[in-house]
């Protein structure tokens, strides 16, 4: 990065610095020393919470001590997702970057924009002695990306501002007032092994090159999940021919749609190559589907090692089940165009310890009773297939206030900046503020950001002139803020 030209210099000089620290989500520990330290050496207060939240304090450039404080907001922790063939260690190694074109992009695996670019933002305005600002604070929560625990944990009087600047978002020239809330259907299967009779060949059927994504924000772009898009064949196969299923795995973390998935399967000798020709037959048709949005998609059978199978009984109702959970768009919102109002994403299928084969899938709904039809709707498929249900704890979701008197700032400084009006959107996505609402229910809020495509994939990636119009919009409102 260092010998390219990337504006507004500051903020990448510091992007670069946080990409050199390991920070998956639950191991935030080196990014909340590095903030530490950067704090100590610029003279800027500091303060940790129980949990590992950070708050940086700044005063107020002289003649605006009478404005409201503002709160800039990212959280600290990055999805972990690599291309097969990539070596890295996410706990010691750093993010390994290259330009293509406009783009900022990692060497194979995610970037860290999501929201390492935030934090860059923040800690590159209180850095600036030549801006005018009011008091400002940031607040840098931890896993966030695993499920908010982070802004689950701020507690009253944690920060003092009245206004909060979200910088988590995904769109340049777009303002996002609410999000969707969220909760999490896990399911675990408890199986008894058993030995596949002679005469049999196994066989190891992949499905590789998804493009996976965010589990909100992509949901609705047609993208395959290699899960459901797997078990169609396994269906298929339990149908036709006398199959063994020996084991499936699929997907990882809960927010990104899966983008690989494998399962072993045994089939009589005889059927050999009648299933690699339904196989066949099959593949092409998938990949005719996803043509538009998969252009990648790659399906393998190959002949592997005999191994134990799952008892035929607890095989059927997995297979089954998963055929018939919900995944993709469930419900469009009634009041704001196109937006999806509830979704589901079958994240993962692992095999477990203890004989057990486990699932975890993510509901989003923008309505609170969305969310939870959505969840019993997703436990009930996978419970009739003979699973046990678990629900982790829902997070609220962030109510759209149109008559916002920051949004109002946001729109006009905007505006005279660029002489176009930005968009005033909500999005399908888990945002923090929704949770900030509870312990601070007067704070206003917006959210905003430089344009990211394929976050929570190794296709993440970020549009470099994006940065400096973002950079001057948030300049622009920190010296817009009202007074008290």
């Amino acid at each position: 990065m260092a010998n390219v030209e990337l504006k507004p210099e500051s903020v990448f000089r510091i992007f670069d610095e946080i990409n050199q620290v390991p920070r998956p989500s639950g191991h935030e520990e080196k990014m909340g020393a590095y903030l530490k330290d950067f704090a100590q050496k610029n003279g800027i207060d500091f303060k940790m919470d129980e949990a590992g939240n950070v708050l940086l304090s700044k005063p107020a450039t002289p003649g605006f001590e009478n404005r409201k404080t503002v709160v800039m907001q990212a959280h600290q922790d990055m999805v972990c997702e690599k291309n097969p063939d990539v070596e890295i260690d996410f706990m010691k190694d750093p993010i390994r970057t290259k330009i293509e074109g406009e783009w900022l992009m990692a060497q194979g695996t995610t970037l860290g924009a999501d929201n390492g670019i935030g934090i860059a933002m923040a800690l590159a305005v209180m850095t600036d002695d030549t801006l005018k600002h009011g008091p400002l604070e940031c607040l840098f929560t931890v896993d966030e990306e695993r499920g908010l625990t982070g802004a689950e944990a701020i507690q009253s009087g944690f920060m003092n501002g009245s206004i909060l600047l979200n910088l988590d978002s995904e769109d340049e020239g777009e303002i996002f007032v609410g999000c969707a809330g969220g909760i999490r259907t896990n399911a675990t299967y408890t199986y008894t092994p058993i030995e596949v009779p002679e005469g049999y060949i196994f066989l190891e059927i992949a499905f590789k090159n998804g493009k996976g994504g965010h589990s909100g924000d992509d949901i609705n772009k047609g993208f395959a999940n290699a899960n459901k898009v797997l078990n169609r064949f396994l269906y298929r196969a339990l149908k036709k021919f006398d199959m063994y299923l020996c084991s499936f795995n699929g997907g990882g973390l809960h927010n990104a749609i899966p983008r690989d998935a494998k399962a072993v399967i045994a089939v009589p000798m005889k059927d050999k190559e009648n299933i690699r020709v339904d196989f066949n037959i099959w593949s092409a048709a998938v990949k005719e589907e996803f043509k538009r949005t998969e252009p990648n998609l790659e399906f393998t059978m190959e002949s592997t090692d005999a191994q134990p199978a799952i008892d035929r009984e607890t095989a059927k109702g997995l297979i089954y089940s998963i055929k018939a959970v919900h995944n993709g768009i469930f419900a469009l919102s009634r009041d704001i165009p196109g937006l999806v109002e509830t979704s589901s994403n079958l994240a993962s299928v692992k095999m477990g310890n203890n004989n057990t084969i486990n699932i975890c899938s993510s509901q989003r709904s923008s309505a609170d009773n969305g969310k939870a039809v959505m969840s019993n709707t997703v436990g009930a498929a996978l419970e009739m297939g003979g699973a046990e249900i678990e629900f982790g704890a829902a997070y609220p979701g962030w109510a759209p206030n149109m008559d916002s008197e920051i949004l109002k700032v946001a729109k006009q400084t905007y505006h005279k900046l660029f002489g176009k009006e930005p968009k005033v959107k909500a999005i399908h996505a888990g945002l923090e503020c929704g949770l900030f609402k509870e312990r601070y229910p007067h704070m206003d809020m917006i959210s905003f950001g430089p344009t990211l495509r394929g976050v929570h994939s190794p296709e993440e990636r970020m549009l470099i002139p994006t940065v400096q119009l973002c950079w001057d919009h948030l300049v622009a409102i920190l010296e817009s803020i009202p007074e008290n």
